[in-house]
């Protein structure tokens, strides 16, 4: 084989792996916008879901005003937050609240904003310790969200239209 012959045969080679590496491209380019907007709604579900079953904890029936005893007691005496009866009733309509916002999308950004600064909270005056297993996840999610929107699977998209 000479020289030409053997320039030809990996110019072929080259060029069909160009051809496969565009194909792939393309492939990944519509499986992105197929199932990037679910993927995003996706990722507010899990961390909305935690947020408002601790908030349920938090009241009696459906008041959300109506904060139980027993968070008074643990804002108090176990949390050591300032401000312990004002924080209870802040974190009781902020977990109801926030997750409903994240959920259905809208004010998406300042949801998972309002939720990255209450898992930073937790994680350092409540549960420190919890990190690794649960906190980071929720930052990383939060963080995700608030840096990416809600997609178009979201009342923001519907309303806020960019």
């Amino acid at each position: 084989m000479n020289d030409v012959e053997r320039k030809a045969g990996s110019g072929g080679v080259r060029s069909r792996l160009a051809q496969l590496i565009d194909q792939g491209n393309r492939t990944a380019d519509s499986v992105t916008r197929r199932l990037g907007p679910v993927a995003l709604l996706a990722l507010r579900l899990p961390v909305a879901l935690v947020f408002w079953r601790s908030g349920r904890t938090k009241v009696e029936g459906w008041n959300i005003f109506a904060v139980n005893d027993t968070q008074y007691f643990l804002f108090r005496e176990e949390f050591g937050l300032p401000l312990p009866e004002l924080m209870a009733h802040v974190t009781a309509l902020a977990e109801h609240i926030l997750p409903v916002l994240l959920v259905v999308g809208l004010f998406t950004r300042l949801g998972a904003l309002g939720m990255l600064t209450m898992t930073m909270v937790i994680q350092l005056f409540v549960y420190p310790d919890a990190w690794v297993s649960a906190h980071m996840f929720w930052a990383a999610i939060l963080f995700a969200v608030a840096a990416l929107g809600p997609g178009p699977i979201s009342l923001d998209r519907l309303l806020f239209r960019r």
